[in-house]
């Protein structure tokens, strides 16, 4: 079963040179896939019942074309089969001439609402059933840690904050885009989107955010949250490449 919903692009999704924002991009992947699971009943507050809610921990992303200011795009959504650990879910972009704008792949986790552990499938009692069209994107992988020449810090604040409490998914993109200046987004557009997610961000929290991009135009990021305590294994948040 596909979903798909449109939207017209407005002001707060694009960047300064109306273009669509990579955290725009993963919000309508995002905001289609919350509304398809409602569909399947599997929606937030149906999940918060049972105590759970969804976690993305992988998003990849392949780019044809960013739309710009005022286009019309349909987006359409369907789920993977299911894994042992995980719900697979696919995304395709497509302008008003049924043109391909990207596609991505999401990896999406149950967790439970109160420990903020992983809830494995089988042990939740939701089911979405799953299809495969051929067309999918293959399951991302992990990004392996590696020295990176660049260093700077962010502070997770309220307005970086979702309805579960922590920094949303679609807003450490922003944090990556501004790694690099307008005078470099201006002449290049990304192709390739690749993010990992290792652990929440929560309020007032600090991320050391390491970078750098190569020669051959991979921007790569490594996000770890400060921690003064030498048993807090999950201090590594967030990791992403970017091919432009």
């Amino acid at each position: 079963m596909k979903y798909s919903q449109t939207f017209t692009l407005t002001d707060l999704d694009v960047d300064c040179f109306c273009k669509l924002k990579l955290s725009s991009l993963l919000f309508y992947a995002q905001e289609v896939a919350g509304k398809h699971s409602a569909l399947l009943g599997a929606d937030y507050d149906t999940l918060a019942q049972k105590k759970l809610f969804w976690a993305v921990t992988r998003h990849k992303v392949q780019i044809t074309r960013l739309p710009s200011l005022g286009e019309t795009i349909t987006v359409e959504t369907w789920p993977m089969p299911t894994t042992r650990v995980a719900f697979p879910r696919a995304m395709a972009a497509y302008d008003s001439q049924g043109n391909e704008l990207f596609r991505s792949i999401s990896i999406w986790v149950l967790m439970d609402l109160e420990n903020r552990s992983m809830v494995l499938p089988g042990n939740s009692g939701v089911n979405v059933g799953g299809l495969l069209t051929g067309n999918e994107l293959s399951v991302p992988h992990s990004i392996l840690p590696k020295a990176l020449c660049n260093s700077t810090q962010r502070t997770v604040t309220y307005s970086c904050l979702d309805r579960n409490g922590h920094m949303n998914n679609t807003r450490y993109l922003d944090w990556v885009a501004d790694l690099l200046p307008s005078a470099f987004h201006r002449e290049h557009t990304p192709r390739e989107l690749l993010i990992c997610y290792a652990s929440e961000a929560l309020e007032a929290q600090v991320l050391n955010l390491d970078w750098e991009l190569t020669e051959d135009g991979i921007l790569q990021v490594d996000a770890h949250r400060e921690s003064t305590d030498v048993s807090d294994k999950k201090h590594r948040v967030f990791s992403a490449q970017v091919l432009f």
